[in-house]
C-alpha cells in the first residue's frame, strides 16, 4: 500500500546518510505492511509520502553505503563525544577568572580521541547523537560544535549526577537552549553594570576612609550582589512573602548595604564609633554577625510580571550567624518551613513551599569542611522539614583562610558534596556577570518547577588577604600576582559592553561619579550625626515578666473528656492490639484512686494547649513513637499502615499539631527546630534527644544560638529540649545529658533548666512553657528528661495534682517531713534519683526517720533560692546540708548548686557532696559496677542517725 500524499521536501531535507538509509528501509516496510511499522512512520509516509531516493548532498557529504557497520560505529563514537561533553564539558569551561588550573578532561571533549574526523561529523546527521537536536543544527559537527559552546563556556553544568528522567532532561535542555533562561537586554545590561560599580564603590569607600579595619570584603565575587538582585526578582515573580538569607563574613556588609537597604551612614557609624578599629569588624563582632530584614518592594519588569508595572512586596530576613560559619545553615532552613507553615488549624501544618525562599551563602573551604553541611542538605527533602529547594551559593574565592583548595578537601570542586543528594550543580566565573545572572535564573526556575535544592558555585578569587591587615602574597605569592595585574568585575564588563557600543565611557564615568557621591554624602551625614540606627533593635530586658496568665492547672472534667478523645481511633482504623491494650490501660487514668503516668501527662499537656490555641511542634529521632515506646502520638494502622495521630481530631482545638521523626543528626536538627521557633514564636516546639549526650553533636547550636541569641542579637526563642538522663546501668553513652553544661551556661535568665520526678510537674512545666510563645520573657527550656521515670509508678501523679496547683521548683519529698524541727540532716537532689532514695525509704518501712528530710530540686536555674531558704527556715535543728546525685563530681549539678547552697546555709550547717568520684567519662560500662556505686550513694545519703557527725562551720 504506497502513500497517497503529496512529496513533500521540506520533510525529508533533514534525512541524509545512514539516516535517510533508514528512513527508505522502514518506507519498504510500510508498503509491504504498514501494520509492520509504528504508528509515527505511519503518520509520516501517509501525509508526506516516499522519501527520496537521493537528494543534493552538496553541502552534506553521504556515506557511500547506507547502513554501513563502520558508519555505525562512527555514529556510537560520536554520540558517546556527545555524552561526554554533557558529563564532563564542565572540566573545560572557562570557570576560574585567573585561569590556574589545567583542563585534564579536554582530550575526551576533542572527537580525535574517538577516531574521528571533521569529515566523518559532517557526514552524520544530528539527530542521530542529539535527540531533539534545534532546527539549524544539520550536522553532527553542529552538534558537537554547539554543545562545546554549551557546556565549555563561562557557564558550565554539572547534571550528570541527577538520576531523575525528567529532570535531568529540562537541564539538559536549559543548558543547550539558546533563549532559556532568558538572557538579559540592553537595559537589564546596563542597570547590572551600575549595580557592579556601587558594590566595588562600596568596598573602595570603606577600604580608603577607615583605613586598616576588617571588613571582609567582597571584591573578586561582585557579582553576588546583583544575583540576589535576580534572587529577590524571581521569587518575588513567583509569590514569595519571605525570602530568608543565612551567610558568613565575606561580603556580608556589601549584603547588608544593597539586598537589605542597611543604610551606608549606619554602616559607617559602626566603623567610625568603633573603640578598637583595628578589631571591626572582626568575626565576633556584633557588627558582622548581627542579622537585618529590609521589607522590599520590588517592580517587576513587563516581561517578568503578572500585570503590567506590578509590584510586590517581599520581606527579605538576612539571619544573625556567629563565626561559626555554615551553623547557621538549618537555623534559615527552620525559618523558611516556619514561614510557609499555616498553624490555625488542627491537624497538620498546612504547607505552601511558595510563600518563602531559602538562600544560603557558603565558603568554599566550607562547604565541604563543615559536616553541618552535609546534615542541612540531608533534611531536604524530608517530610518534617523540607521547603520547597533552597538555593545555595559557594561564594568561591578558592581559599579558605590562607589555606589552598588541596589543603582543605578532598575533591575536584568545593561544591561536590552536593552530588551525593543529586542536587544540580553549575559553576560561574564571576567575571561573567551575565553567565552569573543566567544561573540564577536556571536555578529559579528548577526551584518553581521541582521544588529541590539547587547550587551554584560563584568562582572568582579574593582581591585582599582574609582580612584587609592580612597579607595574602606569604601564602600564596603566585595566585596575588596574577590579582595584582587583574582587572575588577566592572571594569571588565564595562569593557565588553562599550566594545558592543551599549554604552560609552562616558557613561561608566557618570555611574562611578553617582556611587561614590552617595556614599560620601552618607559619610557626611554620619559625621554630623544626623542618621539614625533604622534597625531599631534594643537589647532584650533581662528580667521582663510577661503580663500573660500562668495558670497551668486544668479542669479534671475537662482532662477526662480529652482523654476519651484521644483513645477514641477514626472508624476502621485498626490499632495494633499490643499497643491497644497499653493505651487503653490510661482510659482511667484520671478517676479517684488511678495515677497519670509521664506519656499521658505528657500527651494531656499537649492537648491542651492546643486547645488553647497554640501550636506545637515536636521532632526528634524517634519523637512519634518515644525512643522508649512510651510516647504513640502517631499510630500505624496495623492492617494498611495508615497513620492517624490523636491530637489532630481534638474539638475545640484551633492549632496545629506537627510530630516528626528527625534524620539521625543532632545539631541540624536542633537548629531547625530553633530557627521554625525564632521566626514563628506563637508556635511551642520542641526538640528531643534520643538519648541526652546525643546533644554533644550539636553543641555549637546550643552555645552560639540557645543559649546566648537572646544576649548577643535580642533573639528570643522558647524552644524546650527534652534529654533522656539518668544512671540506669546503661553504659557512659546513655546516662548522662551532660547537666553540667547547660547549668555553665545559665546567666541573665537565658534559659530554665530543670529535672523533674513527677508527671504532673512535667505536665504543669510544659504548660507553662507554652505561656511564654510570643511573650517577650520566652527563653528556652532544657528538660532532663527521664528514662526508667517514665514507667516508674513513684513518678506518677493523681489526676488532681494536673487540676490544681502548679509547677513547683523545689519539691519536699511526700513520705517525710512531718517532724521539721527534729530534722538534722536535709537531702537536696535532682531527678532520678530522688525515686531511687523514695524506694529505699520505702523499703525500710516504719524506721524513724525524723532526723532526715529530702527536698528535690526540680528546677535547677534559674536557682530556686527564694524557695529553698523557705524550707531551711523550718529546720531548727539542722546540722547538715547533702547534695547527693548519680553523676561523677565533677559532672551534674554538685559544682553549680555547692557555692548556691553555701549561699543560704544557716550558719554553722555544713553542706558536703555523695555522689560518684570525679571521673572522665560520665559512667561506668560495667553493670556490676553502677549498682555498687548507686547502692552506695544511697545508702551514704540515708545513714542513720547516730552516724551523723557534729557539725561543722560552714565555710
Amino acid at each position: 500500500m504506497a502513500a497517497k500524499g503529496p512529496y513533500n521536501e521540506s520533510v525529508w531535507s533533514n534525512y541524509y546518510g545512514p539516516n535517510l538509509g533508514y528512513i527508505q528501509e522502514k518506507y519498504e516496510q510500510f508498503v509491504n505492511d504498514p501494520s509492520s511499522v509504528e504508528p509515527n512512520y505511519r503518520d509520516l509516509f501517509t501525509t508526506s509520502g516516499p522519501p527520496p531516493l537521493d537528494l543534493d548532498t552538496t553541502q552534506v557529504p553521504q556515506p557511500s553505503i547506507s547502513g554501513d557497520a563502520e558508519w555505525l560505529k562512527k555514529a556510537v563514537r560520536a554520540s558517546k563525544l556527545i555524552a561526554n561533553i554533557r558529563i564532563h564539558g564542565h572540566r573545560a569551561a572557562n570557570i576560574d577568572p585567573l585561569d590556574r588550573g589545567e583542563n585534564p578532561m579536554a582530550q575526551w571533549l576533542d572527537y580525535k580521541t574517538y577516531d574521528l574526523t571533521r569529515e566523518d561529523l559532517l557526514a552524520l546527521p544530528a539527530s542521530l547523537i542529539w535527540e531533539n537536536a534545534p532546527g539549524d543544527v544539520k550536522t553532527a559537527w553542529d552538534a558537537v560544535q554547539r554543545m562545546l559552546q554549551a557546556y565549555t563556556r563561562t557557564i558550565a553544568y554539572e547534571f550528570g549526577h541527577v538520576h531523575d528522567e525528567k529532570e535531568l532532561r529540562w537541564l539538559n535542555s536549559q543548558a543547550e537552549s539558546t533563549s532559556s533562561p532568558a538572557p538579559l537586554n540592553n537595559s537589564e545590561r546596563k542597570e547590572l553594570l551600575n549595580r557592579l560599580i556601587q558594590v566595588e564603590q562600596f568596598e573602595t569607600f570603606l577600604h580608603k576612609t577607615f583605613v586598616g579595619q576588617k571588613r571582609f570584603s567582597l571584591e573578586g565575587n561582585d557579582a553576588l550582589v546583583p544575583m540576589l538582585d535576580e534572587v529577590v526578582r524571581a521569587a518575588a515573580h513567583d509569590g514569595a512573602e519571605h525570602i530568608l538569607m543565612g551567610m558568613a563574613h565575606r561580603g556580608r556588609l556589601n549584603v547588608l548595604a544593597h539586598i537589605l537597604g542597611k543604610p551606608y551612614d549606619i554602616i559607617f557609624s559602626e566603623f567610625h564609633h568603633s573603640p578598637n578599629k583595628e578589631l571591626f569588624p572582626s568575626e565576633g563582632s556584633m557588627g558582622i554577625n548581627y542579622g537585618w530584614t529590609g521589607d522590599v518592594k520590588y517592580h517587576l519588569g513587563a516581561d517578568r510580571a503578572v500585570r503590567q508595572g506590578e509590584t510586590v512586596r517581599t520581606r527579605i530576613t538576612l539571619a544573625n550567624n556567629p563565626s561559626h560559619l555554615e551553623f547557621v545553615n538549618p537555623v534559615v532552613e527552620g525559618f523558611t518551613r516556619a514561614a510557609q507553615e499555616d498553624r490555625s488549624t488542627p491537624g497538620l501544618p498546612k504547607l505552601d513551599t511558595s510563600k518563602a525562599m531559602a538562600v544560603l551563602m557558603h565558603g568554599d573551604a566550607a562547604f565541604p569542611g563543615e559536616g553541618i553541611v552535609a546534615e542541612t542538605l540531608n533534611i531536604g527533602k524530608l517530610k518534617g522539614y523540607q521547603n520547597g529547594g533552597t538555593l545555595h551559593i559557594i561564594v568561591n574565592n578558592r581559599i579558605g583562610f590562607t589555606t589552598e583548595s588541596e589543603d582543605s578537601r578532598s575533591t575536584h570542586y568545593a561544591s561536590d558534596l552536593a552530588k551525593g543528594y543529586e542536587i544540580p550543580i553549575v559553576h560561574v566565573n564571576a567575571d561573567d556577570p551575565e553567565a552569573c545572572i543566567s544561573a540564577v535564573r536556571l536555578a529559579s526556575a528548577y526551584r518553581n518547577l521541582f521544588k529541590k535544592d539547587f547550587v551554584i558555585d560563584l568562582i572568582g578569587y579574593r582581591r585582599h588577604g582574609h582580612n584587609e591587615m592580612d597579607d595574602p602574597d606569604t601564602t600564596q605569592p603566585i595566585v596575588y600576582s596574577k590579582v595584582r595585574n587583574h582587572p575588577t568585575v566592572y571594569k571588565v564588563y564595562a569593557e565588553r559592553l562599550q566594545s558592543e557600543k551599549i554604552i560609552s565611557a562616558e557613561d561608566v564615568q557618570r555611574m562611578n561619579a553617582e556611587a561614590e557621591s552617595v556614599l560620601q554624602a552618607a559619610f557626611e551625614s554620619m559625621k554630623e550625626g544626623k542618621h539614625k540606627n533604622a534597625e531599631s533593635k534594643t537589647a532584650v530586658a533581662l528580667d521582663v515578666e510577661s503580663k500573660a496568665p500562668r495558670t497551668t492547672a486544668v479542669p479534671l472534667s475537662s482532662l477526662q473528656e480529652i482523654n476519651q478523645e484521644l483513645l477514641t481511633a477514626p472508624r476502621g482504623f485498626k490499632v495494633y492490639p499490643k499497643l491497644e491494650r497499653i493505651l487503653q490501660r490510661r482510659k482511667d487514668a484520671l478517676k479517684d484512686g488511678e495515677r497519670v503516668d509521664w506519656a499521658l501527662a505528657e500527651t494531656l499537656a499537649f492537648a491542651t494547649i492546643l486547645k488553647d490555641g497554640t501550636p506545637i511542634r515536636l521532632s526528634g529521632q524517634d519523637s512519634q513513637r518515644g525512643t522508649f515506646a512510651h510516647r504513640h502520638l502517631v499510630l500505624h494502622d496495623s492492617e494498611t499502615g495508615a497513620l492517624f495521630s490523636p491530637l489532630h481530631q481534638l474539638t475545640s482545638s484551633s492549632a496545629s499539631f506537627g510530630v516528626y521523626n528527625s534524620p539521625l543528626s543532632e545539631a541540624s536538627v536542633l537548629g531547625y527546630e530553633y530557627g521554625y521557633n525564632v521566626f514563628a514564636p506563637e508556635t511551642f516546639v520542641l526538640w528531643e534527644a534520643q538519648y541526652g549526650d546525643f546533644a554533644n553533636a550539636a553543641q555549637v547550636i546550643i552555645d552560639q544560638f540557645i543559649s546566648a541569641g537572646r544576649a548577643k542579637w535580642t533573639q528570643r526563642s522558647n524552644l524546650a529540649i527534652l534529654l533522656p538522663h539518668g544512671y540506669e546501668g546503661q553504659g557512659p553513652e546513655h546516662s548522662s545529658g551532660r547537666l553540667e553544661r547547660f547549668l555553665q551556661l545559665s546567666a541573665e535568665e537565658n534559659w530554665t533548666v530543670a529535672n523533674l520526678t513527677t508527671a504532673a510537674q512535667y505536665f504543669h512545666l510544659l504548660r507553662r512553657q507554652a505561656a511564654l510563645c510570643g511573650q517577650p520573657d520566652a527563653k528556652p527550656l532544657v528538660i532532663m528528661a527521664p528514662k526508667s521515670l517514665i514507667r516508674n509508678t513513684r513518678s506518677t501523679s493523681p489526676g488532681s495534682e494536673l487540676a490544681s496547683g502548679g509547677f513547683q521548683a523545689v519539691l519536699p519529698e511526700p513520705l517525710l517531713g512531718s517532724k521539721p524541727a527534729e530534722v538534722k540532716r536535709l537531702v537536696v537532689c535532682s531527678g532520678k534519683v530522688a525515686i531511687d532514695l523514695q524506694t529505699e525509704l520505702e523499703a525500710a518501712g516504719d524506721r524513724d526517720w525524723s532526723w532526715l528530710h529530702i527536698l528535690r530540686l526540680e528546677q535547677l536555674y534559674p536557682f530556686p533560692e527564694r524557695e529553698l531558704a523557705a524550707h531551711l527556715n523550718s529546720f531548727r535543728s539542722l546540722q547538715e546540708i547533702i547534695w547527693v546525685q548519680e553523676e561523677p563530681k565533677n559532672m551534674g549539678g554538685w559544682s553549680y548548686t555547692e557555692p548556691r547552697l553555701r549561699n543560704i546555709a544557716p550558719q554553722n550547717v555544713t553542706v558536703q557532696y555523695i555522689g560518684r568520684p570525679e571521673r572522665s567519662s560520665p559512667a561506668s560500662g560495667y553493670a556490676d559496677v553502677h549498682s555498687f556505686e548507686q547502692r552506695r550513694i544511697v545508702t551514704e545519703a540515708l545513714k542513720s542517725n547516730s552516724q551523723v557527725q557534729a557539725p561543722v562551720p560552714s565555710s
